[in-house]
Order: structure tokens, then sequence, then C-alpha cells
């Protein structure tokens, strides 16, 4: 998947629950932060968003999950991510405008699933701790 070149350092990523549509296009991803990757973590989880392969998209489109980006001062960007049609929709500063939009992404590939592993564990540990 094609993700923006960060300007700035990345700090930290947070992964969200999506909590509300994402009809008509929000400025940020709404939802709550479930967990927050840091260092290694963060740059694996960015990782393995840039392996994940183009796919075809279904209709659908509502995102689960989504990941923030930040810099020490900002976000950097987000990506919300629908598993069930394959669609990851960028916002954010960092987001160029050929990137502007809802990508194409194959949720089954080995990084899409890895991905959805650690969206659903976080989820689970956010739950529990409640």
């Amino acid at each position: 998947m094609l993700l923006p070149v960060a300007a700035a350092p990345i700090e930290f990523v947070e992964a969200v629950r999506v909590t509300a549509d994402l009809f008509p296009r929000p400025r940020t991803v709404p939802g709550d932060t479930i967990d927050v990757w840091v260092e290694d973590e963060a740059r694996h989880v960015l990782g393995l968003l840039g392996e994940v392969p183009e796919g075809e998209r279904a209709r659908c489109f509502v995102p689960g999950y989504a990941v923030r980006a930040h810099s020490a001062h900002e976000v950097l960007f987000e990506v919300a991510l629908c598993f069930r049609c394959n669609g990851a929709l960028l916002l954010g500063p960092l987001v160029p405008a050929e990137l502007r939009g809802i990508q194409a992404f194959d949720a089954g590939s080995a990084p899409g699933r890895e991905l959805l592993r650690r969206f659903q564990e976080a989820a689970a540990t956010a739950d529990r701790s409640r």
C-alpha cells in the first residue's frame, strides 16, 4: 500500500477503534485509542502497512480500525482500514493529493492478516482493562 512519506520522524502510532461513519469524509478518523505503538513496534506496524499489496475493493467501506502516525507535535497521517471491503482511507497533512481517497489493499495477504491480528489483540486488551 502506498503510504505518505513522513517529512518529520514518527514518534508513535496510535491503534484506533473507529467509532463513527466516515461519510462525509472527516478531517480526522473518529475513534478511541486502543493501544499506542512506539519505536520498533511502530516501525513494524508501519512496515506492515507499506507491505500490504494492492487488492480488489468491494463497496461497503465500514472501517473498524485505523492508525494515527504522530510526530512529537502533531498527527502526520491516518489510515482507516476496512478489512471486509479491502478499502483504506488516508487522511492528514502529509497525504499527497494523489493518495487522498480510498485505496484498495489485500486484507487477506500475510501483512494484512497480521495487521488485523494486531488490531484485534489491542482491542481485546483494551476491553479487558475497562
